[in-house]
């Protein structure tokens, strides 16, 4: 069995029509059709079912779609980590992280690194917990920085700290002395992330609004920690948000009220590959770790 076998597969695989997977190989149909052929007896496997209407994978073809495709995914990531290996330290090192990780240590984390290794091209990226996951298996970031549990057996995740969750408010609209009047804005407008983008996150919003008694009426949602503050601050609505935002902010037109009477929190980990032992990646991690925000 050959790789060119596991390519010409995929194809037909993905297309379900030899025509059209041989145009996308740029090789003519009775060719592909032979390395099909080869590959099925090789296997001792029926792949495919083939009439004159259509072209359907049969039970043992689906489970080698799953796999080849998986077995693909791998050999790129190991393809990009040999090649980020030749280059030792004169490559790219990308970092995803959250939009409710305050900017600062993000910036001291690059400086620091920079420091240490001067020709490395470090990237930054804001991406959502489950694409950053995502990329991290793949290959194509280096480490991330997400807000939610994690199961994977192909990520290291460094618990970084526990956050807790503080109410957000423009002063000017609303009066509010402690976490025990909060029932007082069940009719209020709230400013939550949106659902499909950080699922998880949405949900334990809805959890700590049920604790306090009531179910928050969204009317604006964004995908960035950044805009909610802002659209709070431009009287658009009331939201909750992470408490080290609450921390670092120092704008006087809002407000913050850490509930404490919730016992919720998030986790903030630093992820990275099972199998990454580079010396960036180990310098970035103890950079982070002891600077629990």
């Amino acid at each position: 069995m050959e790789l060119r076998h596991l390519k010409y597969f995929l194809a037909v695989a993905e297309e379900l029509n030899f025509t059209k997977a041989s145009e996308k190989l740029f090789i003519s149909q009775p060719p592909l059709s032979r390395q099909i052929a080869e590959l099925e007896d090789e296997l001792q496997a029926k792949l495919f079912i083939r009439n004159n209407k259509k072209v359907e994978l049969t039970e043992a073809g689906k489970y080698f779609k799953e796999e080849v495709t998986v077995f693909f995914q791998n050999l790129e990531r190991i393809s990009i980590k040999t090649k980020k290996i030749a280059e030792n330290v004169s490559g790219e090192f990308r970092i995803a992280y959250i939009s409710s990780i305050y900017s600062s240590v993000i910036s001291d984390l690059i400086k620091h690194l920079k420091a240490q290794f001067p020709y490395v091209n470090f990237k930054l990226f804001e991406i959502s917990t489950t694409k950053q996951i995502d990329a991290l298996e793949q290959g194509k970031i280096e480490m991330g920085i997400i807000r939610s549990p994690i199961q994977s057996p192909k990520i290291k995740s460094h618990l970084w700290f526990k956050d807790g969750f503080s109410l957000v408010y423009n002063k000017s609209s609303f009066q509010i002395k402690s976490e025990n009047e909060i029932l007082k804005l069940k009719d209020e407008t709230f400013v939550f992330f949106n659902k499909d983008y950080a699922p998880h996150y949405h949900e334990v919003l809805l959890e700590l609004c049920a604790f306090y008694g009531f179910t928050p009426k969204i009317i604006h949602e964004a995908n960035n920690i950044n805009s909610i503050v802002q659209l709070v601050k431009n009287g658009l609505g009331i939201s909750i948000v992470p408490s080290n935002i609450a921390k670092n902010n120092q704008d006087p037109k809002i407000g913050f009220i850490e509930l404490k009477k919730v016992n919720l929190y998030t986790n903030v980990s630093i992820i990275t590959a099972k199998e990454d032992e580079s010396e960036i990646t180990k310098s970035a991690v103890a950079f982070l770790l002891p600077q629990r925000l």
